[in-house]
C-alpha cells in the first residue's frame, strides 16, 4: 500500500457508508461500493469521514470497515478519517488503521479551538500523538467544524510538521486561500497536496487555481475524474460543459442536513448500494423529494447522451 504525500494528486472519493434498514452495516454493499469507485476512475478512497457516517460508527467497526475497505482495494490507496474530540481516541484508531495498511489519516479541528496559537498547538499535539512518520491530511472545513484556519496559520501548520502532506480543502469561500499556499510555495514553503471537498460544486474553479484534483463523495465520481483530466490538460471550456451538466444534482445535494440521503438514495439507484438507509439519527428522503431526484438523475441520464 502505498502512502500519501505531498505530490498526490486524482480523486479521491468520501466513500458512503452502507446500512442494511435495520442499522447494520452492509458488508456485501461495501465490497460493491468499493469496486463501484474504482471502476468509475477513482484514485483512492477515504473513508470514515463525516459523510461516511464516522461518529455513529463504535471503534470496532471502524476498524472491521476499514479492514474490509482495504483488502478490497488491493493496494489502491485508503485514506482514513480518525477525528474524534480527544487525541487518545485518535492515537489508537491511527495505529490500527496503519497496522493495517491505510495510506494515511484525515484530521479535523475540533470545534472548540477558537485562536491561532490554539490551532497550531492542537496539531503540534496531534503529530505528537500519532509520530511523524504518518502522513496527515489536515481537513479544513469551517462550515461543518466552525473552525476557521488562516492561509498564515495552515502555512505555520504546513512548516512545522512536514508530516502533514495533504489539505482538504473545503473553506467556503475558500478559493483565496488555494491561491495564497500556492503563491507561498512559489517563495519556497514546501509543496502540499491540495484535494478539494464541498461535492465538488467549485471544482472547476480550484483546478484552475491549483488543486491537485477532489476529496468529495459526489454520487458521479466519473464526472470529477474527467474534470479534473479536462483541468490538467488546460481545456477549461470542456471541463465546465461537463460540469454545467451535473451543476443541477449536484445543488440538490448541497441542501443542509439533507446531503448524505440524496447522495444515498443516488447511490441505491445507481445500483452501488443496496439500500439507501442511514444509521440513526439520519434524514429520509420524502416521495417528493426522491421523485425530484429521479427527475433530474433522468435529464442528466438525457444530457449526457447529448454529449457523447
Amino acid at each position: 500500500m502505498s502512502m500519501i504525500n505531498a505530490n498526490t494528486k486524482g480523486v479521491f472519493v468520501i466513500a458512503a457508508t452502507p446500512f442494511t434498514p435495520d442499522g447494520q452495516i452492509d458488508h456485501n454493499s461495501l465490497d460493491g461500493m468499493v469496486d463501484f469507485y474504482f471502476d468509475k476512475g477513482a484514485d483512492g478512497l477515504t473513508i470514515l469521514g463525516m459523510m461516511g457516517e464516522a461518529p455513529k460508527l463504535t471503534q470496532s467497526e471502524s476498524l472491521a470497515i476499514t479492514k474490509q475497505i482495504i483488502k478490497r482495494a488491493a493496494g489502491k490507496p485508503i485514506v482514513v478519517g480518525v477525528s474524534a474530540p480527544g487525541l487518545a481516541a485518535i492515537g489508537e484508531l491511527t495505529k490500527a488503521v496503519m497496522d493495517e495498511g491505510a495510506a494515511g489519516v484525515m484530521v479535523a479541528p475540533p470545534g472548540n479551538l477558537k485562536t491561532n496559537e490554539q490551532i497550531i498547538t492542537y496539531y503540534a499535539n496531534l503529530v505528537k500523538t500519532i509520530s511523524e512518520d504518518v502522513p496527515v491530511v489536515l481537513q479544513d472545513f469551517p462550515l461543518a467544524t466552525g473552525v476557521s484556519i488562516s492561509s498564515a496559520t495552515m502555512g505555520t501548520i504546513f512548516e512545522n510538521h512536514p508530516s502533514i502532506v495533504m489539505l482538504k480543502h473545503e473553506d467556503w469561500p475558500g478559493l483565496q486561500k488555494i491561491s495564497d499556499l500556492r503563491e507561498a510555495e512559489k517563495k519556497g514553503r514546501r509543496r502540499v497536496s491540495i484535494l478539494c471537498g464541498n461535492a465538488g460544486v467549485f471544482l472547476p474553479e480550484e483546478m484552475r487555481r491549483g488543486a491537485d484534483g477532489a476529496m468529495t463523495g459526489f454520487a458521479y465520481p466519473e464526472m470529477m475524474v474527467e474534470i479534473c483530466r479536462l483541468c490538467n490538460v488546460d481545456q477549461y471550456d470542456k471541463a465546465h460543459d461537463l460540469f454545467d451538466a451535473y451543476l443541477p444534482l449536484m445543488r440538490y445535494e448541497q441542501q443542509p442536513a439533507l446531503g448524505l440521503a440524496v447522495r444515498k438514495f443516488i447511490l441505491a439507484r445507481r445500483g452501488v448500494i443496496a439500500h439507501a438507509s442511514q444509521r440513526q439519527p439520519g434524514a429520509d428522503l420524502s416521495p417528493t423529494s426522491q421523485q425530484e431526484v429521479i427527475f433530474l438523475m433522468t435529464r442528466l441520464e438525457k444530457r449526457m447522451a447529448e454529449i457523447s
